[in-house]
Order: structure tokens, then C-alpha cells, then sequence
């Protein structure tokens, strides 16, 4: 009997079949409203001088060839493009344009190449790591941290979330924390805890 509560006791601590982790409902995805901090990135088809990569200022404020200056704070890049579009066709005949809002974040921390990136909001946390080369052999990308401005944003941030539908805006660093000690040595623990629950067993059956 002692020994069945030990092998029991020793399959939780391993993380047996038997654990369970709550499950979260997939989140609604957000309205992506352009941002102070962001950069477009405007394509107009032919014209190489017009196009190009634009960064919002503080006020809200964009300066674009030709069409010069707008504020874009309520602005979707679905509603921006059809005002440039319709300013644009008075320089430009049948005038294609594309346009693209990008994050401008900071990835740091137990990545292969920590710096300053320019982030799709469509993609997810997983493939901005990646733009920075991925997580280090120690880093831990289930344990991603928000700092803006200094501080710590307090919210869970999962691999798989849309940058869209998570708080990360221009300027933010996404932080990479090193796992802990127990979780880079994951089989030097799990042997010594399977060495000492057989152990004990041998002491109890004696």
C-alpha cells in the first residue's frame, strides 16, 4: 500500500497523464487601429519615390509624398488606404496602392538576435520571436514579458496570440526570460527523483 501512495506520489511530481491545465477560449480578434510609434509601410505600384516606410509621431501625425500630412490615430490600414487612395488619384493615374501598419518593438532577452524589429500586428508572439532569430537553447517563450517604458506590463502573453490581439505596441520591448535551473535540467531532476522514490520502495518493502 506505502509503496502504491510512493509511485503515485512520484508520477505527479514527473507531471503524469494525470495533470490537467485549464483551457482558455480562443480570443476574439481585435480592431488593429493605427498607433502612435508605428510605421506604415506605403507600396504604390510604379511609383518607387512615393513608396516607402512612414513613422507616426506622438501626435498622431504622417507625412506622405506628394499627398503630405495626416493624422491617422483613427485610422484602420483598411480606411487609410482608401483615403490615400482617393488623394492619390489626383497625381496619379489608377493609382494601386498597399498599405501595411507595422509594430516597432524591441526583442530582447534570451534571443539569438535581440534588437530593434519592424512586427506585422498580424502575425503571432511565435513569428516575431523567430524575426529575431528565435529563443536561445535556455530561453523561455512560454514566459513572455511586456516592459514599457521601464515597467512590466502586467498581462499573460501566449506564443500563439496574434501581436493584433495582444496589448504590444510601438515601443515595447518583448522580453525572452531564461528558464529556471529546474526546467534546463529537466532529466537530471526527473532521475534523481526516480532514484530516490526507488530507493525509498527498497527501504519500505524490506
Amino acid at each position: 500500500m506505502r509503496a502504491n501512495v510512493l509511485l503515485l506520489t512520484a508520477a505527479l511530481l514527473l507531471g503524469g497523464p494525470g495533470s490537467t491545465q485549464a483551457q482558455q477560449p480562443p480570443a476574439t480578434p481585435a480592431v488593429q487601429y493605427v498607433r502612435s510609434g508605428d510605421v506604415v509601410r506605403l507600396n504604390i505600384w510604379r511609383e518607387p519615390d512615393m513608396s516607402g516606410e512612414y513613422i507616426v509621431d506622438e501626435a498622431g501625425m504622417v507625412v506622405f509624398p506628394r499627398v503630405g500630412e495626416y493624422r491617422v490615430l483613427d485610422d484602420t490600414p483598411e480606411t487609410l488606404k482608401v483615403r490615400l487612395l482617393a488623394d492619390y488619384q489626383q497625381y496619379l493615374r489608377n493609382p494601386s496602392i498597399e498599405i501595411t501598419v507595422l509594430r516597432r518593438v524591441r526583442i530582447v532577452g534570451a534571443v539569438n538576435n535581440p534588437g530593434l524589429h519592424l512586427v506585422d500586428p498580424t502575425v503571432t508572439v511565435a513569428d516575431a520571436l523567430a524575426m529575431a532569430g528565435g529563443p536561445t537553447l535556455n530561453g523561455d517563450p512560454d514566459k513572455i514579458r511586456i516592459i514599457r517604458d521601464g515597467i512590466e506590463v502586467a498581462v499573460d502573453i501566449r506564443s500563439n496570440i496574434r501581436i493584433a490581439d495582444s496589448p504590444i505596441r510601438s515601443g515595447d520591448q518583448i522580453y525572452v526570460p531564461e528558464r529556471s535551473w529546474v526546467a534546463r535540467n529537466a532529466g537530471v531532476v526527473a532521475a534523481s527523483i526516480t532514484a530516490t522514490v526507488s530507493l525509498i520502495i527498497a527501504l519500505f518493502i524490506r
